[in-house]
């Protein structure tokens, strides 16, 4: 297995691997277990995303593709621009 990212946190770790397991990747995320140690703190490579050898190269690219994507234009109502719609 290798370490293919460093999440910046826990959320981001977890989203990253369910996008993964979508593409038919197995990641493991590893120091989900440490990060409640440091309290407020970045976690600063406590975290990291492990897959199998075949797969590190496709996962790593699809993990640039997430990370280099733009929000869509115009795809925001008019009528609330600059709020979040939940």
């Amino acid at each position: 297995m290798q370490r293919i990212y460093e999440p910046q946190d826990l959320l981001e770790g977890e989203l990253l691997q369910g996008m993964l397991a979508s593409e038919g990747i197995n990641a493991h995320l590893t120091g989900q277990h440490l990060t409640g140690a440091v309290g407020e703190l970045p976690p600063c490579g406590l975290l990291g995303l492990l897959v199998d050898d075949v797969q590190a190269a496709r996962a790593q690219q699809l993990i640039a593709t997430y990370n280099d994507a733009q929000p869509l234009a115009n795809d925001e109502p008019e009528n609330f621009q600059g709020v979040l719609l939940c």
